[in-house]
């Protein structure tokens, strides 16, 4: 399921953040939107460690940061997982490719992706 926003991922980021033992300990926590705070006391991984190994999960564009807007006029980060699988591929020239499938993004998924589209782009 393939998402119509998706850009093209690096093969070397990807396979690199599933070689890193704390990135899989992190996927493995993120069966819901975590903050980094609530990753770090879950995982046992310092904060600090984890804002890194969580830069590069959105970078492979397996993590997606999701801005929460609070009541309060605070906003929040959230993460989650951007995919349901990744292939490691041999295509016909014996070129490995990487293909990211995607989860189907929702109503809330589509506004907090633009939310964040905009405040990155000021």
């Amino acid at each position: 399921m393939s998402n119509p926003f998706e850009e093209s991922v690096d093969p070397a980021a990807v396979l690199a953040a599933l070689d890193d033992e704390a990135c899989r300990e992190l996927i493995g926590e993120l069966d819901t939107p975590h903050t980094a705070d609530e990753l770090a006391e879950a995982s046992d991984i310092a904060r600090s460690t984890v804002y890194r190994k969580l830069d590069i999960l959105t970078d492979a564009g397996l993590v997606d940061e999701r801005t929460e807007v609070r009541s309060d006029g605070h906003h929040t980060t959230r993460y989650v997982l951007d995919f349901e699988a990744v292939h490691v591929l041999l295509d016909n020239d014996r070129h490995l490719d990487i293909e990211v499938d995607r989860p189907e993004e929702g109503p809330d998924e589509r506004v907090a992706r633009l939310w964040t589209e905009i405040r990155d782009s000021t």
